[in-house]
């Protein structure tokens, strides 16, 4: 019988983003409109 060498995992560990990502992301969400045409396209911009 073949011998597994796997390893065991170590237990991952929690990670957790900066305030500073967050509020990134929140707010370039808040600010992305998507405005569909006539023609079936999407216009992605960002309104600041």
């Amino acid at each position: 019988m073949a011998k597994l060498y796997t390893k065991k995992k170590n237990e991952t560990q929690k990670m957790l983003p900066k305030q500073e990502t967050v509020d990134f992301i929140l707010n370039y969400s808040k600010a992305l409109r998507i405005v569909k045409t006539t023609n079936n396209e999407n216009f992605e911009i960002v309104v600041n």
